[in-house]
């Protein structure tokens, strides 16, 4: 297409024949990225857990704007998700936050994201405009499928209801709509209140426990138990993954793979493929996974 564009002196097949290629390039680095997607719950729909860490109303803003970033990200994929149950802080952003990703391969490409997220930046909630380093932890559990049976027994469930806190309108906060879920035999605790239905945000809360309780199976049968101890990470300073630095310069680096940019409007507007493939592209990409008790 190119020779005969240039014979024929016709730009329009020229640029058809630049299209197709750069269209060609993107599916060659896809199918490549796939081949590194072949573990067995990569394929599956994931719970994604983002919670503030070390820094109060700082970390909680952090968080919140970690949750945007994914949230942009999840559209730019065509995935869907569903909110499960928000935390929100006592004074902005939110404590923690649960979804629900719903695409193919979404475990597979946001196992990539797990670990401690460090923000460094001029804090908007400082009169003296000071610096502020904040963190925020990402976890990502596969929704429970495959080979292992998970049964939840009634008499294993201490369910207790309460009344939602936060943003809802008046029949959140006056009805005991809220679920907190404890699986008595591994202590494993799991709460939704985003809904204003109580069966609902029991059906949310159930969904969120079989996949704890997935992953806990998993950790048993591969014998990982002691390595996944050690993988835990606090969420402060030395356990970072990535770094987000707006001043005094910007820049996004991923510890992990080095890999970095200073366009770092991009990254928090969901731009995150080139970190995650860089990621599932290394050498060594075993996922520092906490356990899910306690996650």
């Amino acid at each position: 297409m190119q020779e005969l564009g240039a014979e024929e002196q016709d730009a329009g097949v020229t640029r058809e024949a630049e299209t197709a290629l750069v269209q060609l390039a993107e599916d060659i680095e896809s199918f490549s990225l796939r081949t590194f997607l072949s573990g067995p719950d990569d394929h599956n729909d994931c719970l994604m857990t983002i919670h503030s860490g070390a820094g109060g109303t700082e970390s909680c803003d952090w968080a919140e704007m970690l949750l945007r970033m994914y949230l942009r990200w999840i559209e730019r994929r065509g995935f869907g998700f569903e909110t499960l149950d928000i935390q929100a802080g006592d004074e902005a952003g939110v404590k923690s936050v649960t979804l629900e990703v719903k695409g193919e391969y979404a475990y597979g490409y946001l196992r990539a994201e797990i670990g401690v997220h460090r923000l460094v930046r001029i804090s908007p909630f400082d009169a003296n405009k000071r610096r502020h380093t904040s963190f925020a932890s990402v976890f990502v559990l596969p929704m429970a499928e495959g080979d292992i049976d998970i049964v939840i027994r009634d008499e294993d469930l201490r369910v207790d209801t309460y009344r939602a806190s936060g943003a809802g309108g008046q029949h959140v906060n006056k009805t005991s709509s809220a679920v907190r879920m404890t699986h008595l035999p591994t202590g494993i605790v799991v709460q939704c209140q985003s809904e204003r239905s109580q069966h609902k945000n029991r059906e949310s809360a159930m969904k969120v426990l079989r996949a704890r309780l997935y992953q806990l199976e998993k950790e048993k049968e591969d014998e990982k138990r002691k390595d996944l101890e050690k993988a835990k990470k606090k969420i402060e300073w030395g356990s970072q993954i990535r770094s987000y630095v707006f001043q005094p310069y910007q820049l996004v680096k991923d510890h992990r793979t080095n890999h970095e940019t200073s366009n770092i409007q991009m990254v928090m507007d969901g731009d995150l493929d080139p970190f995650i493939n860089a990621f599932l592209s290394s050498a060594d990409n075993e996922t520092p996974v906490e356990t899910a008790n306690s996650a």
